[in-house]
């Protein structure tokens, strides 16, 4: 017989996890991180529970993107209103608000539906080296997204 496992509220242990994103690549940070929130590198995963941590990003302003994506890669909103469509470049967007990136990127990577706007608001995000959350004791969670970084 298939039976769904289902961990009990006091298995699943919740961590603090710090990550610097300086020179990282985007795409590759955001996997890792997506995987963490979701709780996929947990014995216990089950996935429509929220059995992950909590992430904190910071020098989100220092992450790195390939090629040319730079100055071609679009960003976009709406403002809900006719003609309120907004285009932004990545370099413009970093200029302003260099933690939307990184935000947009995870949120890309987890499930479109409740469960997944549950796991983002696990996600922390800061420009810079400092972050309030000293107080939880994140762990330091090294993320290799450069070749020769073994």
């Amino acid at each position: 017989m298939n039976k769904t496992y289902t961990p009990a509220t006091d298995v699943i242990e919740r961590k603090w996890y710090v990550v610097d994103a300086a020179n990282q690549r985007l795409g590759r940070l955001a996997t890792e991180v997506a995987n963490v929130l979701r709780g996929k590198n947990k014995p216990y995963f089950t996935p429509h529970m929220d059995t992950g941590d909590f992430v904190v990003i910071i020098n989100a302003e220092q992450i790195a993107v390939t090629g040319r994506k730079r100055s071609q890669k679009l960003y976009r909103r709406h403002s809900g209103r006719p003609g309120g469509m907004k285009v932004e470049t990545f370099e413009k967007l970093q200029a302003r608000i260099p933690e939307r990136i990184v935000e947009q990127a995870v949120k890309g990577m987890l499930p479109k539906n409740s469960l997944g706007r549950q796991l983002f608001t696990k996600l922390k995000v800061y420009v810079g080296p400092t972050h309030p959350h000293d107080a939880q004791k994140p762990e330091v969670l090294t993320i290799k997204t450069l070749p020769g970084d073994e």
